[in-house]
Order: structure tokens, then C-alpha cells, then sequence
């Protein structure tokens, strides 16, 4: 996670998207002797989640990890394409690694995820800067690509699916802190944003099996882990039948369902299309002290005009109608959100709009960038991107200011207040203190002061300062239940 003043932006360091995995150990058709595998994973949390699974897929054949791709003899790199830049690193990356591969011939780069999706051939066969490439939806015909790619032969499989949700697959959870985790609930997105690329790359909407959505929580509790993330591209059109038609579950029964594994394991999920959060979901929420009180509601723009152009579905007012419901409901609930700056004809009046409705949310923070038009979606069709891009930079930078001060607004308001928060680690800054988060999905760290808590725990921390990234606090009592 990005730390810019409590604001998160799509652009991350390299340092902090980046995990290595693997081993490689069998018959996979490369060599009986052990290999060494390595990943690297750029994006949104679903593209870390997919990590996890590609690497239980390749442990169940044989494979371990190595934290070097200098050491692999598989690097993969999990990609992101929603913006041209993140393309951009993902190509300076591969280029890094055709050169450990010229004092390594044996070496495979394989490219997954999105960029995978969205480029398919032209990475292997244009740039030739990959042995394979595998779209998010054939991660299991991971194993049967490597031997393909080591005979050399072209190993591609981009096909997408509608049934596909790697339910059965328990994911190897990577460089993570055993406290947190996240659960994959659903898969691909029918909202046709104008802007957005992840239609095309991840294909339509499918809901898991809810009993192995369950199951997976249960087992993460029973394993240390004391808080899952339920992750999809909309969350909250999750619906899900049995084979038999005989339980039908949305996602507020869903969410219902994950917080009765037990008290002490806390509940959040990401993200959520303003269209589809209903009362039933806000009152689930309100019902049970162990499912955060953060939502992340991506508005996008201020404009009902450029809404309309982006295929939103929504309008300026009725956004904010649904922030007044979510307060009305859930008085403390924090809200975050993603604002695209210079949206094709986007005018000053349109971007002050922006602002005004961010004053209105009072937004705790937001993913903030500008507009980076992507090949193949409706807008790059129908549309001309014709804001220049230094006023696309300078509307960006009004709104990160903006949201700085409103992030140092809504911390300044919680000095004085007491919070439950789950020890994750030691703070970065600082081994003695721990670092936390409360329900609001703010970060909080406080003195150990001897105490003997550890990671997993969970602590109520009286709020003495902030920063407008951080909650400074000192320890009050340690909180078995999380409540």
C-alpha cells in the first residue's frame, strides 16, 4: 500500500508491488533437479490475489520459491494494464530480465494477468520479450506452458472463460504478514465503463462457490490470520446459486456468512460499484462489530456530464445521495474512492465539480491519477482524449492538495477517540512500535511500551496525534475479540 498522505494513487514503487516466489521441484518437463521460481505482481489487489494462486497451481506440481530472479529459472510478472505507465514498467522489468536471461539461457519469463490478456502475441512474438503468456483466466495450464516454452515452442493461452473462479485452489499466501489476507469472491465485470480496460481482460462476471469462499475464511482463521479482504472487480454483484438452485446468496448474505466464522476475524472487501451497494449490504455492516466499517466507493468524477461519457450509470447527485445513506446507516463508516483527472472533454467546470463533491465526502482517501487512454475500450472508440496532458497533471495535483487536507481533516477528528486495531508488524518507521489498522482501514501505531502483545492481537489505542497519513496513539487494554 501506497503511504502519500493517507492517499493512495495507482502508481506504486517497485519495491512494494514486487513479490518473489518459487521452487521448482520434478517432472515439468525442464529438469528432475530443483528449479527456482520468482514472481512479481503489479496492479490492484486482485492481481496480488491471482499471485497466489498461480503459486499454489505450481507448488501442487512440484514448485517452491526463491525471493531473487537473478536465482530463477521461471520469473513471472503478474501485470496490470490500466494505464499506459504501468504498462510502461512492466516492459522496463521484462527488459531487465531478457538480460539476466542472456547469462542464463535456461531461463523462462513468462507474463500474466491484464498487460497478458490485453497484448497476447505481441509480446512473444513482435518484442520477443517473453517465453510465455498466460491470460487470468488459464492459470492452470500453467505447468503443460513451461514444458511447452522449454522445448521451445510458442506456449500462449489467453482464452478467457465464463466459468472459471479457481475455486478449488487454496492460494500460497506470498510475502504477507499472517494477519491479513485476501479471498478471491468473484471474477471479471459487466460494467461497461467507457475508460476501463478489465472487461476485456478479465471478461464477464462470475461468482465462487460460496462454500469454498467459507471454507478458505475458516481455514485463514484457523491458521492465525485474523482478517480477510473479500476482493472482486465489483464486489458487490456477487450472486451465487447452488448447482441445484436451492440457496441463492447476494453479497450482503455473503458478508453475513463470512462474519459469523467467528468474531475475532475481521471482514472487509473491495471494491464496490456505487450502483450496487444496497441497504441490505450498509445494515449487514451496521449488524456486526467484526465487519469494518470502510467502504471504498469509486466516484471517478464530480461531473454528472463527464459520468455519462465515462458509462457510469450514475449521476453526480445520486452519488451523493448514497453517501448521505451510508452515513445515515453507518454514522463512522470511513470512505475512500478513485478520481480520474482529465477525462476526455473535460472542462475546468467539469474538474471543479470534482472538487467540490470531494469536499462534500469528506473522502478519508482516494487513488488518485489522470486520464491514460487505453487501446480497445469504448472510449478510446468513441471519444478523443483531447485534455492536454499538462492540465491533466495540473487537475491531478489540485486534487492529491485537496485530498491531502481532507485526509489530515478526518485523522484530526479522531484524536481524543478510542479504537480497536489489529496488530499487523512493527511500524516501518520504528521497532518500537506497532503498527495497525482500525475498522475505518486507517493505519495506527503506538509504543509496545513492554506490553506482550504480538502480530495478530488486537489492541485499544486512545489516539493522542496524527499525521495525515497516520493515527499516533498509546495503548489503552488489549482486545481479545476485536470488538
Amino acid at each position: 500500500m501506497l503511504d502519500l498522505a493517507q492517499i493512495r494513487t495507482m502508481d506504486k514503487t517497485q519495491d512494494e508491488n514486487r513479490q518473489g516466489e518459487a521452487y521448482l521441484h520434478g517432472d515439468t518437463g525442464m529438469q528432475t533437479h530443483a528449479r527456482k521460481f520468482y514472481i512479481e505482481s503489479y496492479g490492484c489487489q486482485m492481481n496480488f490475489s491471482d499471485s497466489e494462486i498461480v503459486a499454489s497451481i505450481l507448488q501442487e506440481s512440484g514448485f517452491s520459491s526463491t525471493p531473487s530472479y537473478s536465482e530463477a529459472d521461471l520469473v513471472l510478472i503478474n501485470t496490470c494494464s490500466i494505464r499506459e505507465k504501468a504498462e510502461q514498467t512492466v516492459r522496463n522489468r521484462l527488459h531487465i530480465f531478457r538480460q539476466q536471461k542472456k547469462a542464463k539461457p535456461g531461463m523462462l519469463i513468462g507474463i500474466l494477468g491484464c498487460m497478458a490478456e490485453r497484448l497476447k502475441e505481441k509480446l512473444i512474438e513482435e518484442e520477443k520479450l517473453v517465453d510465455l503468456v498466460i491470460g487470468p483466466d488459464a492459470y492452470r495450464t500453467l505447468p503443460g506452458l513451461i514444458e511447452e516454452a522449454q522445448s521451445g515452442q510458442k506456449a500462449v493461452n489467453t482464452l478467457l472463460s465464463r466459468e472459471e473462479t479457481y475455486a478449488d485452489i487454496s492460494p500460497v499466501r506470498l510475502g504477507g504478514n499472517g494477519v491479513t489476507a485476501f479471498v478471491s469472491i468473484m471474477r471479471g465485470c459487466n460494467n461497461m465503463c467507457s475508460f476501463c480496460v478489465v472487461p476485456f481482460t478479465r471478461g464477464r462476471e462470475r461468482s465462487r462457490d460460496a462454500n469454498s469462499i467459507l471454507k478458505e475464511c475458516r481455514d485463514l482463521f484457523e491458521n492465525g490470520y485474523r482478517e480477510v479482504t473479500l476482493l472482486g472487480q465489483n464486489v458487490d454483484s456477487y450472486n451465487w446459486a447452488d448447482e441445484n438452485n436451492n440457496e441463492l446468496l447476494s453479497f450482503s448474505g455473503l458478508l453475513e456468512k463470512c462474519a459469523q466464522t467467528d468474531p475475532s476475524l475481521r471482514i472487509r472487501f473491495s471494491t464496490s460499484h456505487p450502483k450496487d451497494i444496497t441497504d441490505d449490504v450498509l445494515r449487514v455492516m451496521r449488524k456486526y462489530d467484526n465487519i469494518c466499517k470502510n467502504i471504498h466507493l469509486p466516484v471517478q468524477s464530480g461531473s454528472t456530464r463527464i459520468l455519462q461519457l465515462m458509462n457510469r450509470t450514475y449521476t453526480r447527485e445520486w452519488y451523493i445521495a448514497k453517501i448521505n445513506r451510508i452515513r445515515e446507516l453507518i454514522p463512522e463508516c470511513g470512505i475512500s474512492s478513485d478520481i480520474i483527472s482529465g477525462f476526455c472533454t473535460e472542462t475546468d467546470e467539469d474538474h471543479a465539480e470534482t472538487l467540490s463533491l470531494m469536499e462534500y465526502a469528506g473522502y478519508d482517501m482516494s487513488y488518485m491519477f489522470f486520464y491514460s487512454e487505453r487501446p480497445g475500450t469504448l472510449a478510446a472508440r468513441r471519444f478523443r482524449d483531447d485534455v492536454k496532458e499538462d492540465v491533466k497533471k495540473r487537475r491531478l495535483e489540485e486534487i492529491v492538495h485537496l485530498q491531502n487536507k481532507l485526509s489530515k481533516i478526518s485523522n484530526r477528528q479522531d484524536i481524543g477517540k478510542q479504537f480497536s486495531v489489529l496488530i499487523e508488524g512493527d511500524s516501518k518507521k520504528s521497532q518500537a512500535y506497532w503498527m495497525g489498522r482500525n475498522s475505518q482501514n486507517k493505519v495506527v501505531v503506538f509504543p509496545k511500551e513492554g506490553q506482550s502483545l504480538k502480530p495478530g492481537e488486537y489492541a485499544i489505542v486512545r489516539i493522542e496525534n496524527c499525521t495525515g497519513a497516520t493515527l499516533i496513539g498509546t495503548l489503552s487494554i488489549q482486545d481479545l475479540k476485536g470488538n
